[in-house]
Parts: structure tokens; sequence; C-alpha cells
């Protein structure tokens, strides 16, 4: 069959492409066929119900036709369980805003009254709908035969596992596509990390004015990292929640091993970052890592002290909690930060126009010409440490990239660039530009000196 993939460019999303939701009870295999079709591990599988609890995206291509794909949680209606009832709430939101909708039961297991009631509330959608039996590796007639009772017309047989008849049902899903589509817009990547309980889907749920994740009092409701495309005063921004980052030790499960992996993923693939941080609490060692993580991939980002409703102040408190982060981020002493209450919406809405900021600045070029002067008149002001007799020369520098801005000095020696000279020269950067938000890097590369 032909192939399916995932778009592969970073910034491109299609805000019009036709949606594909994939609906069922819990455990018969939508995950799965998600990740196929995606072409990557995108949503997080297990073999036990409730895994997938938010809805998950991906952009994917079918037979030169284009379409946004979501995952859901399970749908388990008559549950009185609160996460049961969130996870049917998020598969609601799937099914109300989907054009096509693929509707998942187990052929292994055969039909049961879950899926019976599932059916009835796709019947009462009026929406498209593909009726998919998973999980059948060897076909015969009898072994859907019964999935008929659904009224939902001809059951589709499927191995998600083993890629049979996934291009069966994606040729019905192409064929049911509204005609209108539109070419891909831009939008700015902004992923939301933190660790566990510290607000993060509140705050997405705030921007976006829905009940886009799952909010519950417990922590680590979200253990996928979930795209959100929208649009806010004419800019497209995609909005990426994760599942909290916890502390090694305290990954006791291969679903918590993958949540953290998929936060990790987020922030490599966003343009900005921003680190929710629970004021109330404070900076914890935890809060740290994952901000040197951050720093480290060369980021943009913002961080969020959120829950500023709940912390006692005075006209001191601001500097207060300033000077600390100041102490404990002295590695990455350029941060931005918003104090935020996700909860009441204080300051809510200065964070996408900050987002903004340090992305412009992380994407700032100084001159080459302007470099050199800059740098030279520091290099005079204070000369590099002499190393056994041996001092580096900087012949020239230039800018050398962007997100996050590299800085070559085109050296005698690389190896003499000792850290605490780069430490020097990168303040004089930023004493003269303003890269607030972002990180810099300094590199030394080797010139032969001319004769």
């Amino acid at each position: 069959m032909s192939s399916f993939r995932v778009r592969k460019t970073t910034r491109e999303f299609n805000m019009s492409n036709p949606l594909i939701a994939l609906v069922g009870r819990p455990n018969v295999g939508k995950s799965t066929f998600f990740n196929k079709v995606a072409g990557r591990k995108i949503s997080i599988t297990e073999d036990r119900p409730g895994v997938t609890r938010d809805r998950l995206y991906a952009d994917c291509e079918w037979r030169g036709r284009y379409f946004t794909m979501v995952d859901t949680g399970g749908i388990e209606l008559k549950s009185e369980d609160v996460m049961w009832k969130e996870i049917a709430k998020q598969a609601d939101v799937a099914i109300e805003t989907a054009d096509v909708i693929l509707f998942f039961t187990d052929g292994r297991e055969g039909l049961t009254p879950s899926d019976y009631d599932v059916a009835d509330l796709l019947r009462r959608s009026k929406k498209s709908v593909i009726l998919v039996v998973n999980k059948i590796d060897d076909y015969s007639p009898e072994k859907v035969f019964e999935f008929y009772s659904l009224g939902l017309g001809e059951p589709y047989a499927v191995s998600a596992e083993h890629s049979r008849g996934i291009g069966d049902v994606l040729d019905e899903a192409v064929r049911l596509f509204p005609e209108n589509t539109s070419e891909p817009v831009q939008s700015l990547k902004i992923a939301v990390v933190g660790k566990p309980n510290a607000g993060k889907s509140s705050l997405v749920n705030k921007l976006l004015g829905e009940e886009r994740s799952i909010v519950t009092p417990m922590a680590g409701t979200t253990r996928d990292a979930i795209d959100t495309l929208f649009e806010r005063n004419g800019k497209k921004y995609t909005l990426i929640d994760t599942a909290g980052i916890r502390k090694k030790k305290n990954v006791d499960d291969n679903v918590e091993y993958y949540s953290n992996m998929r936060a990790f993923d987020a922030v490599r693939r966003s343009d900005v970052c921003l680190l929710v941080v629970d004021s109330a609490e404070g900076l914890t060692e935890q809060d740290v890592k994952i901000i040197g993580y951050v720093h480290e991939q060369g980021k943009p980002s913002v961080i969020l002290m959120n829950k500023w409703d709940l912390v006692e102040k005075d006209t001191h408190t601001v500097n207060k909690f300033e000077e600390k982060l100041r102490q404990d981020l002295k590695f990455m002493d350029y941060y931005k930060s918003v104090y935020i209450s996700a909860k009441t919406g204080q300051r809510v809405e200065k964070i996408l126009s900050a987002a903004e900021e340090v992305y412009a600045h992380a994407n700032f070029r100084i001159s080459t010409g302007a470099l050199n002067d800059l740098i030279g008149d520091a290099v005079r002001l204070n000369e590099p440490p002499s190393y056994q007799g041996r001092r580096m020369k900087v012949y020239f520098s230039s800018q050398v990239g962007v997100c996050p801005p590299v800085f070559a000095l085109f050296v005698n020696d690389a190896g003499l660039l000792h850290f605490s000279y780069e430490r020097y020269l990168e303040n004089t950067i930023r004493a003269a530009y303003d890269f607030t938000g972002t990180p810099i890097r300094i590199v030394a590369r080797e010139k032969k000196e001319e004769s």
C-alpha cells in the first residue's frame, strides 16, 4: 500500500485540514493505529486502559491528501470515575470537530455493551463514521459478522499492529473528506513544560479559552505532549501541553518514562518554551533541572511564576522572588519572568507577547562589522588570559547562527578560549544588545595567522 507519513516540517500546520477522529472504548488499538499512520510514536501505547487521556494530533498525508488525525482516550460512558468522565469530555470535543470518525472495536474480544454505547453516541453526532474492527490478524468474514449489529455499515477488518487494512480505511476516509482545503500556514510552536501539578494544563486551557487539556486536582494527569493550533490577534500559534517532568527516581513505569521523553521531545521541536513554576511552592531542584535542560537545548524561554494569587505579598515580594531566581539560575541570568495566575487569569494576556519577544531576540542578527567592533574593543579592554605562555588571539568574529544566536571567534588556538573569558564576551554582547530570554553560544574556530 502507499506510504503514509507525518509532516516533517517543524513549523507548518494546516488549520483547515480535514480532521479524522479516532474513538472507541479503552484498549482497542486506537493509539497503535495513530502511531502507524503518523509514522512515529506520538501516542503512548500500553496494554492497559486509560493511557491516552487527552486529544493528540498529527498532520498526515495519504495518496496526496493532507489531513489532521486526532487520537482520543478510551470512552467509558457509564463510568462514574472522575478521570473517565474527563476523558469522555475530550472525546466529545474531538467528535464535534471531526469531519470523519474512525470507530474502533476489538475483533479479538468481540462486541461489548460499551461498544453499543459509543455507537449510539456516534449515530447521534450525524457525522461520517467508519467502523474499524481492529486486532484481526487473519481475516475471515465470520470474525466481523457480529459487528454489523452496531448499525454503522460495513466493518473494516484491520490489524494496526501489523499494518494490515490501514490503507483501505484511509481510502474510505479520504473519500468522505470535504473538498475545500487550503495551503499550510506558519505558527510559532510554544512548549509548556514544568514539573507535575505546576498548573501547565490550567494555563493551556486559559490561553485557549476552552477545556483543551484535562485538569484534575491530581498530579500527572497529562501524559502526552498535546499540540493545539490556534489564532490570537491575527497570529498563529501551536501550543504544546506536556506531561509534568518527574525526577528519574520517581519514574516508576514505562508510561511515566515515555511521558518524560515526550516532554523532552516537545522542548526540542518547539520554537519557545514556557517554563511553569509553582510560585506558592517556590523554585525547586527539579524546576532548576528542567530549566537547565531547556537552556542546554538552546531554546528561548519565559519563566512563568504561576499561582501568584496564592502568594502572600508586600511591596518587596517580587524583588525577593527575583533575587532567588538570580541566585538559583546563575547559569541563565538572561531569563525573562512573568508572574501569573492561570486560575484567575492574572497577566495571562502577557504570555504570548513575551513568547514573541524572546523568539525575536533568538532570531536577532548582529552585523559582522558591528560585532567585530564590539569584540575588538572587549579584547583590548581585557585581554584573554595566558596559558603556559600562550595567549588567544582573536582575528575576527561573525554571527553564524540564530535560535540560539551563535557567535564564532576565529582565533589562533581554539583550546585557549577559557570558560571565564567566554562568559566575559557573552556579557559584553548582552550589554550591547538585548538577548533577554534566549541563550547565546560563543564558539572558537582556529584560523592560521597570516604571515
